[in-house]
């Protein structure tokens, strides 16, 4: 695809999946569902180099697919990250490098789903630049741009109409290398509003007197204190397209990053708004919830009172008694979560469901009641009730 003047129309997530699958179909699904239209997603040289035809065969179907569904592909051709030091010796790159970009963009030049190549995600994060002597810092990052411009320059004289950007790790990395690409790219990990305004600015600067257009290609992440909502909105305020890492919520990176649980399900819903330009209200204005407006906190409070009272009567049956106190507990869960007064990375509604997925005679009658006085305490104290 020929170079544009502008991507901000980029909704994209970062997205590696099994092509051709039905769980690959699947997740398509999810990411249309939410407004995407475009997957960064990784490649490897060494897949390559196991089984060509099988590689490009997947790649292939990756990219058609999603073209078919809506969504352009953003191949990434190297990684810097775990980066082999030896790929950027000149042996490796006329014995290996050469031949595989060949190959590779030979094959995807005609992909009308390919929105561009990135040539290598974050050049800079890995230990050949970031554990090395600070001595020896310049001369690796002048080797690491040698090879940038080499294959920024490989995959224009292949696809003279394609397009190529660099993912960078940071914005302060730009340089040299944004004079040799068609799209600034950098990441987007920071901490605060301050510091992610402050990277937006200096990227737009450099963006701005190159006369090139901009993309943030990864964001957002939970354990980085860059919240997907935060991040996403920070984006979207900048008219600047973005990749967010990632759509799935699965393997080693799953308890810090992604969208989707393979069935469907979000682990936070405002990342889906956000996408949507939806944004939770954090103004003076915000009406905060009252879950007792209409007297059903004060309800559900008695309505568990009289489950446990019976539940206590020695000769009523043990099973029906810890339904009663569940049903109560339900009402009263409904009520916190709905008012988002407890913490929803943790909802009570998931052991509520565990219990109630128990067969009754392995059912802890203590243990459930335990559950719901907590529950019971919590709303109390949310709606500052004496009863």
């Amino acid at each position: 695809m020929r170079p544009q003047k502008d991507y901000s129309f980029i909704r994209g997530v970062c997205h590696n999946s099994r092509a051709g699958t039905e769980e690959y179909l699947r997740e398509i699904g999810y990411a249309r569902s939410i407004g995407v239209n475009s997957f960064r997603t990784w490649l490897s040289y060494r897949g390559w180099q196991r089984d060509r035809d099988a590689f490009i065969k997947n790649i292939k179907c990756f990219i058609e697919t999603a073209y078919e569904n809506g969504i352009s592909v953003m191949p990434i051709i190297f990684n810097g990250n775990g980066l082999d030091s030896e790929t950027l010796s000149d042996e490796w790159m006329r014995s290996v490098g050469d031949e595989y970009v060949r190959d590779l963009v030979g094959e995807l030049k005609d992909e009308p789903g390919v929105i561009m190549y990135d040539i290598m995600n974050e050049p800079s994060c890995n230990d050949y630049i970031m554990k090395c002597d600070k001595s020896e810092r310049a001369a690796r990052w002048e080797r690491m741009n040698e090879f940038l411009r080499h294959y920024c320059e490989l995959v224009k004289s292949l696809d003279p109409d394609g397009t190529v950007t660099i993912g960078h790790t940071y914005s302060k990395d730009l340089l040299p290398s944004a004079e040799w690409v068609d799209v600034i790219s950098f990441h987007d990990y920071l901490e605060s509003e301050a510091r992610i305004e402050h990277t937006y600015e200096e990227a737009e600067r450099i963006a701005s007197e190159l006369g090139k257009p901009l993309i943030n290609s990864e964001l957002s992440c939970i354990g980085r204190a860059n919240p997907y909502e935060q991040s996403i909105k920070a984006a979207r305020d900048h008219h600047v397209g973005f990749y967010v890492f990632e759509l799935m919520i699965r393997g080693y990176w799953g308890d810090i990053h992604g969208i989707f649980y393979p069935d469907g399900t979000v682990r936070d819903p405002s990342t889906v708004t956000a996408m949507m330009g939806i944004y939770r209200n954090y103004s003076s204005t915000r009406i905060k919830p009252n879950p007792n407006k209409e007297g059903k906190a004060e309800e559900a409070l008695r309505r568990l009172e009289r489950a446990m009272n019976d539940s206590a009567e020695v000769f009523r049956h043990r099973s029906s008694s810890s339904d009663e106190i569940l049903e109560a507990a339900e009402w009263i869960i409904n009520l916190l979560e709905g008012a988002e007064l407890v913490p929803m990375y943790d909802p009570p509604r998931v052991k509520l469901l565990r219990y109630r997925s128990m067969p009754e005679d392995a059912r802890d009658l203590d243990e459930i009641k335990d559950f719901a006085y907590s529950l019971a305490e919590t709303l109390r104290r949310a709606c500052r009730l004496i009863m």
